[in-house]
């Protein structure tokens, strides 16, 4: 009797694997089996707007170039400017980007205000005067400087200057007999 009553109790005891494993299957078979009937149900908005429902609605309905004049039209208006894009990109993206990016530049080109002055030539006979006026320019140079920097021509005089002082200096030195070129 001894050893009935502790079979009974080694039974009760541990799970069986035989009874709960059917059980566990036949519950995971229909459940999985719901669950392949019934679609998932679609996310809830977190606010139901319906002003931005519908231009979510608006939005999915349009086409792809649209989209992509949309979101130009955003950065316009709002201001946002361009991010960097990798450097590394398949040739294929490339080449339909391509299009696209020379639509913004025809837009509005941006006036440089900053120039570097570079000296491109000079006429033989204002040879002196081109190197008076670029000791004075640059005033660590010595006159032996001043004419190798003028000897050595193209050479940047000045990096970096406004607007109104590249013109001037494009005055002057043209008055000389000098060739300058902004850049």
């Amino acid at each position: 009797m001894a050893a009935r009553c502790s079979r009974v109790l080694r039974a009760f005891s541990r799970p069986t694997h035989s009874i709960g494993t059917a059980n566990s299957t036949r519950s995971l078979a229909t459940a999985t089996e719901a669950q392949k009937s019934a679609p998932p149900p679609p996310p809830a908005p977190a606010a139901a707007n319906p002003t931005i429902t519908r231009i979510v609605d608006d939005i999915s309905s349009l086409t792809l170039l649209q989209a992509a004049d949309l979101v130009t039209l955003l950065k316009s208006r709002l201001n946002i400017q361009e991010v960097a894009k990798p450097a590394a990109a398949p040739a294929a993206a490339q080449g339909a980007a391509a299009p696209a990016a020379d639509e913004p530049a025809a837009e509005k080109p941006k006036e440089k205000t900053v120039f570097n002055v570079k000296l491109e030539s000079f006429d033989a006979a204002s040879k002196p005067k081109v190197i008076r006026e670029v000791k004075a320019l640059v005033p660590n140079l010595t006159l032996m400087d001043a004419k190798k920097f003028v000897e050595s021509l193209p050479k940047v005089l000045k990096e970096n200057v406004s607007k109104e002082d590249a013109e001037k200096l494009t005055k002057v030195f043209e008055a000389i007999g000098g060739v300058i070129k902004l850049e």
